[in-house]
């Protein structure tokens, strides 16, 4: 059964930026978008490039190893060299906690 694991807080992470947490053996970005955070795989899945790496513009992060783009909010694939959609985390926040659903 899932459940919701702390894997920051609120602060440590700026709008705009992302942080590599582990989570049971998963790693996991974790991104901070205008105050809203998201949580994907941070393996691309084109030749699993580290996304918690990548350049993030508004809701997109690029992959920086081959430049393949993903929606944050979904894990959705947005172009090529990528053709398979990344596994995307449920998050809340609780306080100032930020917690990932695993």
């Amino acid at each position: 059964m899932a459940e919701f694991v702390k894997v920051a807080s609120a602060n440590e992470i700026a709008p705009g930026q992302a942080r590599l947490v582990n989570v049971r053996g998963k790693e996991i970005a974790l991104f901070n978008i205008e105050g809203n955070f998201f949580a994907l795989e941070n393996a691309c899945t084109h030749e699993e490039g580290p996304l918690a790496e990548g350049d993030i513009e508004g809701h997109e992060v690029t992959c920086p190893w081959h430049g393949a783009r993903f929606d944050v909010r979904t894990g959705e694939v947005l172009c090529a060299p990528a053709y398979d959609d990344v596994a995307r985390y449920n998050v809340r926040v609780t306080g100032t906690d930020v917690e990932v659903e695993i």
